[in-house]
């Protein structure tokens, strides 16, 4: 198996939304025949006319060459048990993991665990997450279900299901998800029908295409309007996203602390931070956070557009821009008090 770090693709959604209809078509892409996937219970996945043979309890080997475990403690256990037993010969040698989750389930501690658990963020690398979106349903989902929101939120790709049904309204569903994440791409996939290479190799943490991810991001936060600081978006369930800009450069360590004591307070409430910021150096450092969970910042030796000011958007549950902004006066006053002392 490559040394180098494997990209691992989440897919997510609500029950009944249709993501394992997707991964059981995606399973016959032979882009995913160097993969390995893990699902919450095989017996969910109707694989029984791919399945070629049976390693053991709980792993089986498709036609398309691709592994397909059950994840049955968690997810740290089974990746170090994949690996194992790839140096044992039990399995092939895989390039890359599909991870699907539980219908009820938050995908924020999945990321959380690759990026803070030591072995797992050496070899594995967040390539993409991809949400199923019920177009029947989602009203009354994102109503209801704040594990929706979550799903939704963090999602790199969304795939709007069922929109071939007479009761479906995929407008309003798109209007929804758009509420609470500007940014995703979204894709209708009625019957699973998604190429894998529109959900597969996003490579959203990888190092050649941070700054592109957050430039795209961005840029769709702000849907052309301009100056940052000037535009917010407001929406149901209090989720919405600020966009902020500051025309000098950071202190880097004076920002850090602000951004940490505002995840210790109110972590579960900042859903997803991105940004490019200007510390002073010929490149910016590039910020991507999830909730409690800040990827080590990374300098890039230039900026990747010709707006060189720092940038950030947050999207939050239950906070206003007064009150980001109050934090960050209050925070940076507090530092410049410190420095004259």
């Amino acid at each position: 198996m490559s040394k180098e770090r494997l990209p691992l693709t989440l897919i997510t959604g609500f029950l009944g939304s249709g993501k394992t209809t997707l991964l059981a078509k995606l399973l016959r892409d032979p882009l995913l025949g160097d993969a390995v996937v893990l699902v919450n219970e095989l017996g969910e996945v109707p694989l029984d006319h791919h399945l070629l043979r049976e390693v053991d309890e709980k792993t089986v080997i498709l036609d398309s060459g691709c592994v397909c475990c059950t994840i049955r403690t968690d997810l740290v256990d089974e990746l170090r048990d994949l690996e194992v037993r790839v140096h044992r010969g039990e399995l092939p040698a895989f390039r890359r993991v599909v991870v699907e989750t539980t219908g009820l389930a938050d995908p924020v501690p999945v990321l959380a665990t690759l990026l803070q658990d030591p072995m797992l963020s050496a070899h594995y690398m967040a390539d993409g997450v991809v949400t199923c979106v019920d177009a029947v349903n989602a009203p009354l989902q994102a109503e209801r279900q704040p594990e929706w929101t979550k799903q939704v939120v963090v999602a790199d790709r969304i795939v709007l299901t069922k929109t071939d049904l007479a009761e479906a309204d995929g407008a309003a569903a798109e209007a929804l998800i758009r509420a609470r994440n500007p940014v995703a791409e979204i894709i209708t996939g009625v019957s699973g029908d998604v190429p894998a290479g529109r959900l597969i190799g996003l490579g959203v943490l990888a190092e050649e295409r941070r700054a592109e991810q957050v430039t795209a991001w961005l840029d769709a936060v702000n849907h052309g309007h301009g100056h940052a600081h000037e535009h917010d978006h407001d929406h149901h369930a209090g989720v919405h996203a600020i966009a902020l800009r500051f025309d000098e450069p950071l202190d880097w360590t004076m920002f850090a602390l602000w951004l940490a004591m505002l995840l210790q307070s109110r972590g579960d409430d900042v859903l997803r931070v991105k940004g490019l910021l200007d510390t002073g150096a010929d490149g910016p450092l590039v910020l991507h956070g999830v909730q409690h969970v800040i990827h080590p910042p990374t300098h890039l030796a230039a900026w990747p557009d010709e707006d060189r000011t720092s940038r950030i958007v947050l999207i939050v549950r239950g906070i206003g821009r007064a009150e980001v902004e109050a934090s960050l006066r209050a925070f940076d006053g507090l530092a410049k008090g410190a420095v004259a002392a």
